[in-house]
């Protein structure tokens, strides 16, 4: 796959997992990702997802600290 291609991803949440999904990706660490991946690249990709998520989720009133 390109990396110039990117999706625009549309999830209804209830408000209970929009917090909870926020929570994990701001919990989940390098060692996490680096565990389930297959090497470091898919790694920082991992947690490259997760804070654009997390961003999301922030940008529509969901904010953990």
């Amino acid at each position: 796959m390109k990396e110039t291609t990117s999706y625009t991803v549309s999830v209804e949440l209830p408000v209970v997992e929009a917090y909870a999904l926020a929570h994990l990706c701001k919990r989940i660490g390098w060692r996490d990702a680096e565990s389930l991946a297959v090497d470091r690249y898919e790694a920082r990709n991992m947690l490259d997802a997760c804070d654009r998520v997390r961003d999301g989720l922030a940008h529509v009133g969901v904010i953990v600290r």
